[in-house]
C-alpha cells in the first residue's frame, strides 16, 4: 500500500522552505533594487509589506498544503466544496513550476560556471572587458551553457530521487548551513574593506532627500514587488512543504522564521555587496550584470580574490540548487500523489523531460536570438520569466487568498483552524476583511503594473 513520506524534523521543514525563498533574486535583485531606490529607506518599507504580505501568504499556502497532506496539483480538489471549479489552478500551478526550471536550471547552470572559473583563476587579472567577454562567450555557446545546466540538473535531480528525508532533507540541511557559514565569511570579509562605513551608511541609514527626488510612489511599488516575489509562493513550492509537516507548531510562527531567514540573507548579501561596491567605485544600482559582470570585476581587484570570488560564487550555487531542489520536489511530489508513480520513475522521466524543455532559453542566447518577444534586446528567457513572475505568481496568489477567504473554497474558519493548529504564533482571526479584500488588492495591483511595465 502506498504510504505518503514526511519529513524528519522541524528544522528541514524550515531550511527546505527557506531553500526555496532563498534564490537568486535575494543575492543580486534585492541589492540591486535597494541600490536604484535610494537605500535604507527602501529596506525599512520593504520590510512592513513583507509582513502585511509576505506573512499571510505563506501562511495561506503552508495552510492549503497541511491540510490537503498532497501537492497544489491536487490539493486544492481534496479541500474544495463539492462541484467548484479551484483544483483547475492545480495542474496549472504544476506547469508555471516547469516553466520557471525552463529558464532557473539555465542560470543555476551559469553560476556553477562561475564557481569553477573562479576556482581555477580565470578572472585573475582580467579588466572589465575581459570579464565581460566571458560572460558573452558562456551564453554565446549553446554546448557549453547544456553542460552546465545539466549539471545543475543531475545534482538536484539526484538529490530528490535519493529520497525526501535522506535526500531532499539531509542534503539541503547541509546546503543551507554551509551557505549561511560561508555568507558569515564574507560578510566579515567585506567589513574590512576601505570605504565599508559609506557602503553601509548607504544601505543601512536612510536618504529621505534621495527617496523623495525617486518618488515615493515609485519606491512604495517596488517595495511591494520585492516582498511578494522573494518568498517563492502563488504556484505551490511552500504548499509541497507544508504538507509534509505534523500538527505540533502553527503555521503563521513557522512562516515568520523562514520569512526572517529569507530577509537575512537578503540583507546580509547588501553587507557584503554595498562596501565592495563603494570601495571599488561601482554603482550600487547595477541590474543582473552586478553578479556576472560587476562581482567578478571586483574579485580580480582584491587581495586574495580568487578565494573570496570561489566563496561567493560556492554560496550562490548553494543559494541555485536548494531552490532547484525544491521546485524538483514539488513537481515529482506531483507525478507520486497523481499517477501513483514511484519516486524513482518520476524523477527519470523528469530528469529527462526537464533536460530538454531547458534548451529554448539557453538557445535563445544564440541560435534562436531572433526571437526577441519583448523588442530588441530581450530574449526567451525574459519571456519565460514574465510568465511565472509576473502571471502566475501574482494570479496564483490571488487564487489561494480567495480560496481561503471565499465559501465556495476552502472558507476562512477551515483555512484559520489549520493555520492555528499546534504551538506558536496563532493568524488572527480579526485580520479576515484584510485577508478578504486588501490583500487581494494588492497582489492586483503587482499583478497589473507588472504587466503593463513589460508590455507598454
Amino acid at each position: 500500500m502506498y504510504k505518503r513520506e514526511t519529513l524528519g524534523s522541524r528544522l528541514g521543514f524550515i531550511l527546505l522552505s527557506a531553500g526555496c525563498a532563498i534564490g537568486l533574486g535575494n543575492v543580486w535583485r534585492f541589492p540591486y533594487i535597494v541600490g536604484k531606490n535610494g537605500g535604507a529607506g527602501f529596506v525599512l518599507i520593504y520590510l512592513i509589506f513583507l509582513i502585511l504580505l509576505g506573512l499571510p501568504m505563506m501562511t495561506i499556502e503552508f495552510s492549503i498544503g497541511r491540510g490537503s497532506k498532497q501537492s497544489i496539483g491536487n490539493g486544492l480538489e481534496k479541500l474544495e466544496k463539492q462541484g467548484a471549479k479551484w483544483h483547475l489552478w492545480g495542474p496549472t500551478a504544476i506547469v508555471g513550476n516547469y516553466i520557471l526550471i525552463m529558464f532557473y536550471s539555465c542560470i543555476a547552470g551559469w553560476i556553477i560556471s562561475y564557481f569553477i572559473s573562479s576556482l581555477v583563476g580565470t578572472f585573475d587579472n582580467l579588466d572589465t572587458t575581459d570579464i565581460a567577454k566571458v560572460f558573452s562567450s558562456l551564453t554565446a555557446n549553446p554546448l557549453k551553457q547544456t553542460i552546465w545546466m545539466a549539471v545543475a540538473v543531475s545534482i538536484s535531480m539526484l538529490v530528490v530521487a535519493i529520497g525526501l528525508e535522506k535526500g531532499v532533507e539531509r542534503i539541503t540541511k547541509y546546503i543551507m548551513l554551509t551557505l549561511l557559514f560561508i555568507m558569515l565569511l564574507l560578510t566579515i570579509h567585506s567589513l574590512t574593506l576601505s570605504r565599508t562605513a559609506e557602503g553601509l551608511k548607504f544601505y543601512l541609514i536612510p536618504n529621505f532627500k534621495s527617496m523623495k527626488e525617486i518618488g515615493f510612489f515609485t519606491i512604495l511599488y517596488e517595495a511591494l514587488g520585492q516582498a511578494f516575489f522573494t518568498l517563492s509562493v502563488g504556484i505551490g513550492s511552500m504548499a509541497i512543504f507544508g504538507s509534509y509537516i505534523d500538527d505540533k507548531h502553527s503555521l503563521a510562527g513557522e512562516s515568520v522564521r523562514i520569512i526572517a531567514l529569507d530577509t537575512f540573507v537578503a540583507i546580509t548579501a547588501g553587507i557584503i555587496i554595498f562596501p565592495a561596491c563603494f570601495s571599488y567605485d561601482v554603482a550600487p544600482d547595477q541590474g543582473p550584470s552586478l553578479l556576472f559582470i560587476t562581482l567578478p570585476n571586483i574579485f580580480s581587484q582584491m587581495k586574495g580574490g580568487r578565494i573570496w570570488a570561489s566563496l561567493f560564487f560556492l554560496f550562490m550555487s548553494f543559494a541555485a540548487l536548494s531552490t532547484l531542489i525544491a521546485v524538483f520536489e514539488n513537481i515529482i511530489s506531483y507525478w507520486i500523489d497523481v499517477k501513483k508513480m514511484s519516486r524513482r520513475k518520476a524523477c527519470l522521466i523528469n530528469y529527462i523531460l526537464i533536460l530538454v524543455l531547458s534548451l529554448p532559453c539557453i538557445l535563445g542566447f544564440n541560435i534562436l536570438s531572433s526571437i526577441q518577444p519583448f523588442g530588441e534586446g530581450s530574449n526567451i528567457l525574459d519571456l519565460e520569466d514574465f510568465i511565472v513572475s509576473n502571471i502566475m505568481l501574482p494570479l496564483g496568489c490571488l487564487l489561494f487568498v480567495l480560496f481561503v477567504t471565499r465559501k465556495s473554497g476552502w472558507g476562512w474558519d477551515s483555512f484559520l483552524k489549520e493555520a492555528n493548529k499546534g504551538e506558536g504564533l496563532k493568524f488572527p482571526s480579526k485580520a479576515k476583511f484584510y485577508v478578504s479584500y486588501i490583500v487581494p488588492i494588492l497582489i492586483a495591483i503587482i499583478m497589473a503594473k507588472g504587466i503593463l511595465d513589460k508590455l507598454i
